[in-house]
Protein backbone atom coordinates (compact mmCIF):
# COMPACT_ATOMS: atom_id res chain seq x y z
CA UNK A 1 0.00 0.00 0.00
CA UNK A 2 1.19 3.74 -1.02
CA UNK A 3 0.31 6.99 -0.22
CA UNK A 4 0.79 8.88 -3.59
CA UNK A 5 3.20 11.31 -2.19
CA UNK A 6 5.73 10.45 -4.96
CA UNK A 7 9.56 10.17 -3.24
CA UNK A 8 11.51 10.48 -6.05
CA UNK A 9 11.81 10.15 -9.84
CA UNK A 10 14.00 7.34 -11.64
CA UNK A 11 15.27 6.59 -14.87
CA UNK A 12 14.72 4.14 -17.11
CA UNK A 13 17.97 2.43 -17.41
CA UNK A 14 16.91 -0.73 -19.56
CA UNK A 15 13.87 -2.46 -20.77
CA UNK A 16 14.01 -6.24 -22.09
CA UNK A 17 10.64 -6.88 -23.60
CA UNK A 18 8.55 -10.16 -24.00
CA UNK A 19 5.13 -10.47 -26.38
CA UNK A 20 3.20 -9.26 -23.22
CA UNK A 21 5.11 -8.58 -20.46
CA UNK A 22 8.99 -6.68 -19.78
CA UNK A 23 11.75 -6.29 -16.74
CA UNK A 24 12.41 -3.02 -16.31
CA UNK A 25 15.85 -1.53 -14.26
CA UNK A 26 15.36 1.47 -13.26
CA UNK A 27 17.86 3.96 -11.78
CA UNK A 28 17.18 5.31 -8.51
CA UNK A 29 18.66 6.86 -5.19
CA UNK A 30 17.00 7.24 -2.15
CA UNK A 31 13.86 4.32 -2.34
CA UNK A 32 16.77 1.86 -2.59
CA UNK A 33 18.00 3.12 0.70
CA UNK A 34 16.74 0.05 2.68
CA UNK A 35 15.56 -1.90 -0.03
CA UNK A 36 15.64 -5.77 0.32
CA UNK A 37 14.61 -8.72 -2.33
CA UNK A 38 11.03 -8.75 -2.63
CA UNK A 39 9.98 -5.40 -1.78
CA UNK A 40 7.03 -3.49 -3.14
CA UNK A 41 7.94 0.01 -4.92
CA UNK A 42 5.37 1.88 -7.12
CA UNK A 43 6.83 3.02 -10.33
CA UNK A 44 4.20 5.09 -11.94
CA UNK A 45 1.52 4.32 -9.64
CA UNK A 46 1.43 0.48 -10.50
CA UNK A 47 3.33 -1.96 -7.55
CA UNK A 48 6.35 -3.68 -8.65
CA UNK A 49 7.92 -6.62 -6.84
CA UNK A 50 11.80 -6.34 -6.78
CA UNK A 51 14.09 -8.83 -8.45
CA UNK A 52 17.16 -7.06 -8.10
CA UNK A 53 19.10 -4.13 -7.05
CA UNK A 54 22.06 -2.11 -6.36
CA UNK A 55 23.11 1.04 -4.92
CA UNK A 56 22.09 2.66 -7.59
CA UNK A 57 19.37 0.79 -9.56
CA UNK A 58 16.56 -2.01 -8.89
CA UNK A 59 15.03 -4.32 -11.29
CA UNK A 60 10.99 -5.50 -11.37
CA UNK A 61 9.24 -7.57 -13.94
CA UNK A 62 6.04 -6.81 -15.57
CA UNK A 63 3.24 -9.19 -16.13
CA UNK A 64 1.06 -9.80 -18.94
CA UNK A 65 -1.93 -8.42 -16.81
CA UNK A 66 0.09 -5.56 -15.96
CA UNK A 67 1.68 -4.83 -18.93
CA UNK A 68 -1.34 -4.78 -20.85
CA UNK A 69 -3.24 -2.22 -18.15
CA UNK A 70 -0.72 0.14 -17.68
CA UNK A 71 1.59 2.65 -19.29
CA UNK A 72 5.00 1.18 -18.37
CA UNK A 73 4.35 -1.19 -21.69
CA UNK A 74 5.19 2.59 -23.80
CA UNK A 75 7.84 3.42 -21.54
CA UNK A 76 11.87 3.73 -23.10
CA UNK A 77 15.20 4.26 -21.88
CA UNK A 78 16.04 7.52 -20.29
CA UNK A 79 12.15 8.02 -19.53
CA UNK A 80 11.36 9.38 -15.69
CA UNK A 81 9.06 7.86 -13.75
CA UNK A 82 7.56 8.25 -10.38
CA UNK A 83 8.98 6.26 -7.68
CA UNK A 84 7.57 5.30 -4.14
CA UNK A 85 8.20 2.76 -1.18
CA UNK A 86 5.35 1.61 -0.09
CA UNK A 87 3.77 2.95 3.15
CA UNK A 88 4.97 2.12 6.73
CA UNK A 89 2.24 1.76 9.60
CA UNK A 90 4.40 4.65 11.79
CA UNK A 91 4.16 6.72 8.32
CA UNK A 92 2.37 10.39 7.95
CA UNK A 93 -0.54 9.89 5.53
CA UNK A 94 0.01 12.57 2.90
CA UNK A 95 -1.88 11.99 0.31
CA UNK A 96 -4.35 9.25 0.22
CA UNK A 97 -4.84 4.61 0.34
CA UNK A 98 -3.25 3.79 -3.46
CA UNK A 99 -3.01 0.46 -3.67
CA UNK A 100 -0.83 0.22 -6.78
CA UNK A 101 -3.27 -1.66 -8.70
CA UNK A 102 -3.96 0.54 -11.75
CA UNK A 103 -7.53 0.18 -12.62
CA UNK A 104 -6.96 1.67 -16.09
CA UNK A 105 -5.45 4.28 -18.71
CA UNK A 106 -6.11 7.39 -19.41
CA UNK A 107 -4.32 10.35 -21.58
CA UNK A 108 -3.68 13.57 -20.81
CA UNK A 109 -6.28 16.40 -23.25
CA UNK A 110 -5.27 19.85 -22.31
CA UNK A 111 -2.71 21.78 -19.94
CA UNK A 112 -3.81 25.63 -18.85
CA UNK A 113 -1.69 27.81 -16.58
CA UNK A 114 -3.54 29.58 -13.72
CA UNK A 115 -2.03 31.54 -11.81
CA UNK A 116 1.02 29.39 -9.78
CA UNK A 117 -0.76 26.01 -11.15
CA UNK A 118 -1.07 24.00 -13.47
CA UNK A 119 -4.86 22.89 -14.50
CA UNK A 120 -5.04 19.48 -16.58
CA UNK A 121 -7.07 17.33 -18.02
CA UNK A 122 -7.08 13.54 -17.80
CA UNK A 123 -9.53 11.62 -20.33
CA UNK A 124 -10.41 8.54 -18.20
CA UNK A 125 -12.61 5.37 -19.03
CA UNK A 126 -16.10 5.16 -17.53
CA UNK A 127 -15.30 2.89 -15.04
CA UNK A 128 -13.19 5.20 -13.48
CA UNK A 129 -15.08 8.43 -13.90
CA UNK A 130 -17.69 6.36 -11.79
CA UNK A 131 -15.34 6.82 -8.79
CA UNK A 132 -14.41 10.19 -9.01
CA UNK A 133 -15.92 13.57 -7.62
CA UNK A 134 -14.96 17.10 -7.11
CA UNK A 135 -12.52 17.16 -4.25
CA UNK A 136 -12.19 13.63 -3.99
CA UNK A 137 -8.92 11.82 -4.61
CA UNK A 138 -7.48 9.71 -7.63
CA UNK A 139 -3.78 8.67 -7.97
CA UNK A 140 -2.33 10.03 -11.34
CA UNK A 141 0.75 8.11 -12.34
CA UNK A 142 1.02 7.47 -8.78
CA UNK A 143 0.71 11.07 -7.89
CA UNK A 144 -2.51 11.62 -5.13
CA UNK A 145 -4.31 14.22 -6.60
CA UNK A 146 -7.46 16.27 -5.66
CA UNK A 147 -9.83 16.44 -8.43
CA UNK A 148 -11.25 19.73 -9.22
CA UNK A 149 -14.03 18.60 -11.95
CA UNK A 150 -15.62 15.58 -13.41
CA UNK A 151 -17.07 16.14 -17.34
CA UNK A 152 -18.43 13.36 -19.05
CA UNK A 153 -15.21 11.40 -21.05
CA UNK A 154 -12.46 13.25 -18.10
CA UNK A 155 -11.44 14.91 -14.90
CA UNK A 156 -9.21 17.91 -14.29
CA UNK A 157 -6.53 17.96 -11.64
CA UNK A 158 -4.77 21.37 -10.42
CA UNK A 159 -1.13 21.02 -9.52
CA UNK A 160 0.86 22.93 -7.68
CA UNK A 161 4.65 23.92 -8.80
CA UNK A 162 5.92 21.18 -5.94
CA UNK A 163 4.00 19.04 -7.85
CA UNK A 164 4.81 19.89 -11.35
CA UNK A 165 8.59 20.02 -10.54
CA UNK A 166 9.25 16.68 -8.65
CA UNK A 167 7.16 14.20 -10.71
CA UNK A 168 6.44 12.70 -14.33
CA UNK A 169 3.31 14.96 -14.78
CA UNK A 170 5.81 18.42 -14.85
CA UNK A 171 6.76 16.84 -18.38
CA UNK A 172 3.31 14.87 -19.48
CA UNK A 173 2.17 15.99 -22.43
CA UNK A 174 -0.89 16.16 -24.58
CA UNK A 175 -1.73 12.71 -25.83
CA UNK A 176 0.62 11.09 -22.90
CA UNK A 177 -0.88 8.39 -21.15
CA UNK A 178 -1.38 7.87 -17.42
CA UNK A 179 -2.01 5.47 -15.08
CA UNK A 180 -5.16 5.94 -13.54
CA UNK A 181 -6.11 4.17 -9.92
CA UNK A 182 -9.34 5.62 -8.26
CA UNK A 183 -9.90 6.10 -4.37
CA UNK A 184 -10.56 2.36 -2.85
CA UNK A 185 -13.15 3.84 -0.69
CA UNK A 186 -15.48 4.54 -3.30
CA UNK A 187 -15.07 0.29 -4.65
CA UNK A 188 -15.49 -0.85 -1.58
CA UNK A 189 -18.75 1.69 -0.88
CA UNK A 190 -20.27 0.13 -4.01
CA UNK A 191 -20.03 -3.34 -3.28
CA UNK A 192 -21.58 -3.01 0.13
CA UNK A 193 -24.17 -1.43 -1.48
CA UNK A 194 -24.87 -4.09 -4.27
CA UNK A 195 -24.51 -7.13 -1.88
CA UNK A 196 -27.36 -5.53 0.61
CA UNK A 197 -29.37 -5.03 -2.57
CA UNK A 198 -29.81 -1.34 -2.00
CA UNK A 199 -31.84 -2.00 1.02
CA UNK A 200 -30.67 -0.05 4.71
CA UNK A 201 -28.40 -1.68 6.59
CA UNK A 202 -28.61 -2.17 10.69
CA UNK A 203 -27.28 1.55 10.95
CA UNK A 204 -30.04 3.08 8.73
CA UNK A 205 -27.44 3.52 5.36
CA UNK A 206 -28.44 2.79 2.02
CA UNK A 207 -28.41 4.05 -1.38
CA UNK A 208 -30.42 7.22 -0.58
CA UNK A 209 -28.38 7.96 2.01
CA UNK A 210 -24.94 7.88 0.11
CA UNK A 211 -26.10 9.77 -2.46
CA UNK A 212 -27.69 12.56 0.09
CA UNK A 213 -24.17 12.82 2.29
CA UNK A 214 -22.16 12.79 -1.06
CA UNK A 215 -20.08 9.89 -0.79
CA UNK A 216 -22.01 8.71 -4.38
Amino acid sequence: MFTGIVEELGTVKGITKGSRSCRLGIGATKVVEDVKLGDSIAVNGVCLTVVEFGAQYFVADVMPETFDKTNLRYLHPGEKVNLERALRLQDRLGGHLVLGHVDGVGRVMEQTRVDIAVVTRISAPPGILKYTMPKGSVAVDGISLTVVDVLPDCFTVSLIPHTAKSTTLGFKRPGDYVNLEADIIGKYVERLVQDSGGKKSTMGVDVDFLRQHGFI
